[in-house]
């Protein structure tokens, strides 16, 4: 027999107090942001950056052309053998002895009277010391350099070999070996022993077909030749100031016509000039005319020379045109600017119609330093506004505007513009000044394409 028990306490259930948690809502509103930015960053038009760097444009345009210089034949004045004291190239005087006539062929030894080489050891340690240069800097893709250092072995070799030639012909007088007469230079010059034809040519006589080097020829002077009286013995060029005549196509005529000065790269030895520049016409060609003052001595050897005109050469910030925009800004007398109250903030008085003007603060986008004017952006500006001259009474109303061009400079996430100077271009670049603190660094970053971007707009 089962006794049910009375004192059992009866049990209820309660339900349980909700518990806040903070952290689960944090996450909430993170995984919400998350959401929004994922969503607005593949929904939006993403802007593409472009890093500004120190750069550089050339443009040039390779010719070939033809020297003229002051050139005087000098003929024999008797028969004989000649036989030359000076070195091509050398600069000769009135009293200079330059050539020997004798009766006979001269006999020369190939060494010096002691039996040495031609050459010293210095000598040729030298020579061998541009031989290891060359070798050390040469470059395959520039090939002339090869030539340049032949020119310059031969220069030696000749000057040696005129040295030791004019030894022996001084030893000769002075034992009265053979009949010899001595004659001295013509006038004063730099003596060269060729002739091509082109001596007498001036630079007014110059045809487009003798710009053609296919039928070139040149005459070489030796020693011990047997020559008559009258023949041609050497030429002396009687000035530095030398001209270049060159054929330029129509296109090239009218982009340089305005140029009375332009920068000359050499080819032959990578050496750069300035030149006098003149275009004239005649019989349906349009020649350049390129008169230099100095280097003669360089090239008195070449009739044809190859050169590039330099027509732009800039150096500096190098950005792409796709960045480049056209903004316009109201243009403001630099006085008109003033600090507001306590703060250091650039600004203006704007009047407002009541005793005391009011204090905006604005940003300067471009100081023009010959008219004295700050460029303003009209869009932090009411229509018809009117500036207070600081300490003054005199307004200036906002109406004059004018047109920078610039890029958006993007370094704080927006889009801020920057004016930018531009000092020369390419098909895809322009190179524009360095240096101004209202434009653009090296390493800033500007929206590659500026005609999608919104000023002050954040930038994805």
């Amino acid at each position: 027999m089962i006794l049910a028990d009375h004192n059992l306490t009866n049990i209820q259930t309660y339900r349980r107090r909700p518990h806040f948690n903070i952290g689960i809502v944090i996450f909430g509103i993170i995984l919400i942001y998350l959401i929004i930015t994922v969503f607005t960053y593949f929904t939006s038009k993403h802007v593409s950056v472009y890093e500004v760097r120190e750069g550089a444009i050339l443009r040039d345009t390779a010719y070939t052309g033809l020297i003229i210089r002051n050139e005087q034949i000098i003929a024999s004045e008797a028969d004989g053998y000649v036989n030359y004291f000076s070195p091509e190239g050398s600069k000769v005087g009135a009293r200079t002895d330059v050539y020997t006539l004798s009766n006979e062929k001269l006999n020369f030894r190939e060494t010096g009277s002691d039996g040495q080489a031609v050459l010293s050891a210095d000598e040729q340690a030298a020579l061998l010391l541009k031989i290891q240069s060359f070798s050390e800097n040469s470059d395959d893709a520039q090939f002339r350099d090869v030539y340049t250092l032949k020119d310059n072995i031969n220069n030696v070799l000749e000057s040696k070999s005129s040295q030791s030639r004019q030894a022996q012909l001084k030893e000769m007088l002075a034992q009265n070996q053979t009949r010899l007469n001595v004659y001295k230079a013509a006038s004063d010059g730099i003596i060269l022993y060729s002739l091509d034809g082109f001596e007498n040519v001036t630079a007014e006589e110059v045809t487009e077909a003798m710009l053609s080097k296919e039928n070139y020829k040149v005459e070489t002077m030796a020693n011990n030749a047997s020559v008559k009286t009258g023949a041609p013995l050497y030429k002396l060029i009687t000035s530095d100031t030398w001209t270049l005549v060159i054929s330029l196509s129509e296109d090239a005529a009218k982009e340089m016509e305005k140029m009375n000065r332009v920068k000359v790269k050499f080819s032959k030895d990578n050496q750069t000039e300035r030149a006098d520049f003149e275009i004239r016409r005649a019989s349906g060609s349009t020649l350049g005319f390129l008169t230099f003052h100095s280097s003669m001595i360089r090239y008195m050897k070449e009739r044809y020379l190859d050169i590039e005109l330099i027509l732009e050469d800039e150096s500096g910030l190098k950005i792409p045109k796709s960045s480049v925009i056209n903004k316009k800004f109201y243009t403001v007398p630099r006085d008109y600017l003033t600090q507001g109250g306590n703060s250091k903030d650039t600004g203006v008085l704007v009047d407002n119609g009541k005793d005391t003007a009011e204090f905006k603060k604005v940003d300067v986008y471009y100081w023009d330093q010959e008219n004295d004017t700050m460029y303003l952006d009209p869009q932090v500006f009411d229509e018809n506004t009117a500036l207070v001259r600081p300490e003054s009474t005199e307004t200036y109303p906002l109406k004059a505007t004018k047109v920078l061009k610039g890029v958006y400079n993007i370094n704080k996430g927006y889009a801020v513009f920057k004016q930018i100077e531009i000092l020369c271009e390419s098909d895809e670049y322009y190179i524009v000044k360095a240096g101004n603190d209202y434009s653009l660094t090296n390493y800033d970053h500007i929206a590659l394409d500026g005609g999608t971007v919104i000023e002050n707009s954040v930038v994805f």
